[in-house]
C-alpha cells in the first residue's frame, strides 16, 4: 500500500513539474514593477508589505498596490483579474491557491475621474 501512495505521489509530482505555467499579457502599460520569475515568486510578500505600509504606518506607495495591479492587468474584454480567463484566477487556479483579496478590494479598474478644484 505504502508503495502504490508512493507511486502515486511521484506520478502527480512530475505531471505538476511538466505542467506549463500559465502565460498572461499585461493589458495596459509597458511593464511589470518587477521581472515575471519575481512577480510568481513574491507578488504576496510585495501586496503584504505594502498592506502593512499602508495600514500601519499610513504610507502609500502606488507602485505595488492592488489597484495598480488591477488597473494593468484587468481584461479588456472582461474588464477584470477574475474569471475562467482572468489574470489572477488563472495563475491561482494553477497553483489551487484561493484568492481573498476581492472580498474587500474590486477585481475591476476603478474609473478616474477629474479632479475637483
Amino acid at each position: 500500500m505504502t508503495r502504490l501512495a508512493a507511486a502515486l505521489l511521484a506520478a502527480v509530482l512530475t505531471l505538476a513539474a511538466h505542467a506549463e505555467a500559465p502565460r498572461f499579457k499585461i493589458e495596459r502599460g509597458e511593464a511589470c514593477v518587477a521581472p515575471v520569475a519575481e512577480m510568481r515568486r513574491d507578488h504576496m510578500k510585495m501586496l503584504f508589505h505594502q498592506r502593512d505600509r499602508t495600514l500601519r504606518q499610513g504610507l502609500r506607495e502606488p507602485r505595488f498596490s492592488l489597484k495598480g495591479c488591477v488597473d494593468c492587468h484587468a481584461s479588456q474584454k472582461t474588464g477584470s483579474v477574475l474569471g475562467k480567463e482572468g489574470f489572477c484566477s488563472s495563475c491561482h487556479q494553477y497553483a489551487a491557491v484561493s484568492i481573498d483579496c476581492f472580498e474587500c478590494h474590486s477585481p475591476h479598474p476603478q474609473k478616474r475621474t477629474a479632479a475637483r478644484p
